[in-house]
């Protein structure tokens, strides 16, 4: 039962950020609120505040956020975990994204990375997607450091060199105007960092 109460929520909110999308692309952030938004998707506020806590929330969110960081992270390879996760993401069939002839820039139809331009676009965007970023790394680090190879301190920075160098990856992708695979931009962007955790004894082979 849990189960399919998982799938309805996930639906629904799915369904709600993407009326807001519509909005935020025809009327632009600002001029949107949480109100309209939940008409748009025949939901009640509440259920918008619910799921998503702001505006801002209904960007960033998305479903890393309900996974473990178990499921995410293999903690002896964390750089090819984060680049085998973006693949996955971007191929996902969502809507437009994939099918023949679709759009692949940052103003792509209904693809997964839609909503990324709100993350450099409007400054408490990314405000909201720097503070989940931290999140993340906080989630991360104890997992790396299990590993017994790297101090906590160790790990906790390499953690932030990883989720925000993936979103320094992500705004050079956006700035080059989203024509080539997200994650081209990322593996390109890692190699620094895997080079010093593989001579650190941590971490495989590419």
């Amino acid at each position: 039962m849990s189960g399919l109460r998982e799938r309805r929520r996930d639906k629904a909110m799915r369904a709600i950020q993407e009326c807001a999308l519509d909005l935020f692309d025809e009327r632009g952030f600002a001029a949107v609120t949480i109100e309209e938004i939940a008409a748009a998707a025949e939901v009640s506020p509440s259920s918008v505040y619910r799921y998503f806590g702001t505006k801002e929330g209904i960007v960033v969110a998305d479903e890393f956020d309900r996974m473990n960081p178990e499921d995410l992270l293999d903690p002896g390879d964390p750089v090819g975990s984060l680049l085998r996760a973006v693949r996955a993401y971007e191929a996902a069939p969502e809507d437009a994204a994939g099918s023949e002839g679709a759009p692949t820039g940052p103003q792509a139809g209904k693809s997964p990375w839609r909503r990324v331009r709100y993350f450099f676009a409007e400054p408490s965007v990314r405000v909201a997607v720097l503070a989940n970023l931290d999140r993340a790394s906080r989630r991360i680090a104890p997992l790396i450091a299990a590993t017994g190879e790297l101090t906590g301190t160790q790990a906790r920075v390499v953690t932030n060199a990883l989720v925000f160098g993936y979103f320094a990856a992500l705004e050079r992708w956006y700035l080059d105007g989203g024509s080539r695979p997200i994650a081209g931009y990322v593996e390109e962007g890692m190699r620094p960092l895997r080079g010093v955790l593989r001579a650190s004894g941590h971490g495989r082979p590419a």
